[in-house]
């Protein structure tokens, strides 16, 4: 009988996302700042705020996406580093983005209320996390019904040669953070959410846009 995603996540290795992204802090941005902006302004593009929006940031990292959030909204950065939230607190100050906020929190058990959100958005995350599953079911629960569940991040290719490789690699690259051959459709379904729309973004567009409307 084949597992589910989450059956997956559980029986692997568990990813040292958190332990990883401290020791990238200080070199986070040259390493994966104008190689992924792309994607990163293409995704606020499709958020389409709205003034007095709230919006939910699911992994702030360094920072890297406050300066691009209109300052008619409200926006909740959260990420589980400390480092890094220390760069994202100066990166604020230093760019006086008073309608940013930042707390350290796990994405996989929000503190927040379910609907408190019109926008929920995760750059580049998913594949961090040990429960990605979790994750976005917790993305879909403080969204409000109507609202926007963004994710940008990197998956399984839809070429089975790809894919493959992916796959094979993948033991390799979670002991670095990461895993490779995270199941977009699978996430999807586990997490009770449908795409209303899929796009590639970044050179080489080997990332995913992916769009969801809570309810919808």
């Amino acid at each position: 009988m084949a597992l589910s995603l989450q059956q997956r996540n559980d029986a692997s290795t568990d990813l040292r996302g958190e332990g990883v992204y401290e020791r990238l802090s200080p070199v986070y941005d040259l390493l994966f700042g104008p190689a992924l902006q792309a994607g990163r302004l293409a995704a606020v593009a499709r958020m389409a705020v709205a003034p007095g929006d709230q919006v939910l940031e699911v992994g702030a990292g360094t920072g890297i996406n406050a300066p691009l959030y209109p300052r008619h909204c409200r926006v909740t950065a959260i990420d589980i580093s400390a480092s890094m939230l220390d760069r994202a607190r100066a990166r604020l100050e230093r760019e006086h983005l008073a309608h940013v906020r930042l707390l350290e929190a796990d994405a996989a058990a929000l503190m927040f209320a379910d609907d408190a959100f019109d926008v929920v958005y995760a750059p580049y995350v998913m594949s961090v996390v040990p429960d990605p599953v979790r994750v976005a079911r917790e993305m879909r629960r403080v969204c409000r019904p109507g609202g926007r569940i963004v994710i940008l991040n990197h998956f399984r290719s839809a070429n089975p040669l790809v894919a493959r490789l992916e796959h094979a690699i993948s033991p390799l690259t979670i002991h670095i953070g990461f895993r490779s051959d995270l199941d977009l459709n699978a996430l999807l379904r586990e997490a009770e959410l449908r795409a209303a729309a899929v796009e590639s973004v970044n050179v080489p567009p080997i990332w995913s846009l992916v769009t969801c409307i809570k309810g919808a």
